[in-house]
């Protein structure tokens, strides 16, 4: 969709109507402004509604992916309408929370709308009794467990785009009520 015409889109402010008394009759003159009214009619409803453009539940969905990008969103392709919207919606509050668990399980949540278990493997620890032992050595991976039937390309897309850099990202899909007692 593009917004350069837009046939029968009457403007909101005729330039006809704003010239001089003089060339209120003239035919050349009413015909050359009608002409820019027609040209001048989308970017002036544009600008009149700008407000809706930046608005993810508003702007139009051709915008929506160009709004995506101003905030540093990649939306994929596959998913709905709604989905895309509410991830722009929150990608503020997603990019505030990038890199922890519970960013994590929120990503998966909106975008796949499965509960994740995730096991860090960090190394961050602390005690409130003296002389503790020191934590074992940081393992350096971050295990997601997802639980439901779920594209596990889907699930290693979120999570290795969420997963801080310096961590590998292994991810278990549990399918089926035996595994559920398990793990």
């Amino acid at each position: 969709m593009t917004r350069a015409a837009i046939p029968g889109l009457p403007s909101r402010h005729p330039i006809g109507a704003l010239l001089p008394a003089l060339y209120a009759d003239d035919d050349l003159a009413q015909r050359f402004t009608a002409g820019l009214d027609t040209v001048l009619a989308p970017v002036l409803s544009t600008l009149d509604n700008l407000p809706a453009y930046f608005d993810p539940a508003l702007t139009p969905p051709d915008f929506l992916q160009w709004l995506a990008t101003w905030l540093g969103v990649d939306l994929d392709e596959d998913w709905p309408e709604d989905l895309s919207r509410t991830v722009v919606a929150r990608a503020m509050d997603l990019h505030r929370r990038r890199g922890t668990r519970r960013g994590l399980e929120e990503r998966l949540r909106l975008c796949l709308g499965v509960e994740a278990e995730i096991v860090d493997g960090g190394g961050a620890t602390w005690s409130t009794t003296p002389n503790t032992p020191l934590p074992p050595a940081p393992t350096g991976e971050l295990l997601v467990r997802v639980r439901g039937p779920v594209d596990p390309r889907q699930v290693l897309d979120v999570v290795q785009a969420s997963c801080p850099v310096h961590l590998t990202c292994r991810v278990e899909i549990v399918t089926g009520e035996s595994d559920e007692g398990g793990n």
